[in-house]
């Protein structure tokens, strides 16, 4: 049975018009932000920022996050209690994501695989079970303590970047629409999107579990970024740089990949020029952006300034005009290897993964609040669709709740509370082009 998709009257007469004008490219995006509300409700959100940090668990990063869901212990194979140790957010060592590393750590719902993880070698005995000390990560903190937390934000696919990457667009992984096979690993060598390297091919897996028939990465799929296009909402994409890559998700979307001038206008690079525009009121409706690997929490290569590097775009949204009408999501792509304590709901071979944190800040998201519900990659999908009155991707975003738990859209909008952060918006703006780019996912 295909998926089915429902667009909204805005989305259907967009594409009507497109049709009639003899053409399949996407409509023309406005150059301004215009004020877009959901449809029927008094959402005042005009403006979402969607910033998509690396490699983190809920217990690993927010262990001490007064009224979130942590456990100080795991348990390994043996069914011994292991306590979590301090481990820097700069760790040197890098634990496998991959697949068969979540198979391994979740171990049919035991929740204690984590032990077989030793990093070839490189890391010690039990690294998975560690956690970032709150001084090192502490705007993250003040962000999850000032605004709204979710500390049942799931990862809703089973592995590493390039697939974590699709799903936060297009709410699957799938190879095209309907297909029955998704993505489920990195295809290697920084490569994955539609300019990959020729033979670049991407790990599939089936609703048996079984992986193979990898195909090239480039996705004949619809993604957030079709309807946004259909109901002509402006959006963009930052990334740390141009060409293929695990984190650079609009690269493998055909139908976006092979209009140049859609693409060119909506990706932008690098991801610094984010602070720009919300400076030069350049800011789309709906923006997705990506870190450098020096600013991802990625174990292993950031330089741990990712805190920094967040609080930068928050403080610019939040001083800036566009604050009473802004929601920003802090979301990390997956689990990175470490461990969490929390058992995921299982939907089908590879749905869900692993918990990942999730930070709301806006003027109207509930102060100091930590929301228990239920949410996944669709979930942010969801929220925009709904905020825009688009319809519906018709994937993961059918099944999962929105984020109406962690907003409160009755009351005035609160002022900004400023994220105080070691770095300055301007140490990013300045960083050289050899500091931008992910080695590794």
């Amino acid at each position: 049975m295909g998926l089915l998709r429902t667009y909204a009257p805005a989305a259907l007469a967009a594409i009507a018009l497109a049709a009639c004008n003899g053409t399949n490219s996407s409509p023309t995006v406005p150059t301004s932000a215009p004020a877009v509300s959901r449809a029927g409700s008094s959402s005042p959100i005009t403006h979402v920022i969607v910033i998509v940090q690396e490699n983190r668990t809920v217990d690993n990063l927010f262990q001490f996050l007064p009224g979130a869901n942590t456990s100080s212990y795991g348990l390994n194979l043996n069914g011994q209690q292991v306590t979590l140790h301090s481990e820097p957010l700069t760790a040197k060592y890098d634990l496998g994501h991959r697949h068969a590393n979540w198979l391994a750590d979740y171990n049919n719902g035991k929740m204690n695989g984590w032990t077989k993880e030793n990093c070839a070698g490189k890391c010690p005995m039990n690294a998975a079970y560690g956690y970032v000390p709150q001084k090192q990560v502490q705007p993250y903190y003040q962000m999850a303590e000032t605004y709204t937390f979710g500390d049942e934000m799931f990862q809703s696919g089973e592995g590493p970047s390039f697939p974590a990457h699709q799903y936060i667009v297009s709410g699957t992984s799938t190879n095209h629409d309907d297909s029955p096979w998704r993505v489920a690993e990195d295809t290697g060598g920084n490569q994955g999107g539609c300019d990959s390297v020729p033979g670049s091919k991407a790990p599939m897996i089936n609703a048996a579990g079984h992986e193979g028939d990898p195909v090239f990465p480039c996705f004949d799929r619809a993604s957030i970024f079709s309807l946004l296009d259909a109901a002509g909402v402006s959006w963009h994409f930052y990334q740390t740089l141009t060409g293929p890559g695990p984190w650079n998700s609009v690269d493998a979307l055909q139908p976006i990949w092979q209009n140049k001038q859609e693409y060119s206008a909506n990706v932008t690079t690098p991801s610094a020029q984010v602070l720009s525009d919300i400076e030069m009121g350049r800011l789309a409706n709906v923006a997705f952006v990506t870190p450098t690997q020096s600013e991802s929490d990625h174990s292993g290569d950031n330089k741990g300034t990712g805190p920094s590097w967040v609080s930068s775009i928050v403080n610019a949204v939040g001083l800036s005009s566009y604050w009473k009408s802004a929601a920003v999501i802090v979301i990390w792509d997956d689990w990175g290897g470490w461990f969490d304590h929390v058992t995921p709901t299982i939907y089908n071979s590879y749905e869900v993964g692993m918990r990942v944190p999730m930070i709301v800040v806006s003027p109207y998201a509930k102060p100091g609040y930590v929301s228990h519900v239920n949410y996944e990659f669709g979930s942010i999908l969801k929220f925009i669709e709904e905020t825009y009155g688009l319809g519906s991707l018709g994937t993961t975003d059918v099944r999962a709740n929105d984020l109406a738990d962690c907003f409160n859209f009755t009351v005035p909008a609160r002022r900004f509370t400023k994220i105080s952060a070691r770095y300055p918006a301007s140490y990013f703006l300045h960083q050289s082009i050899a500091e931008r780019g992910p080695e590794d996912y």
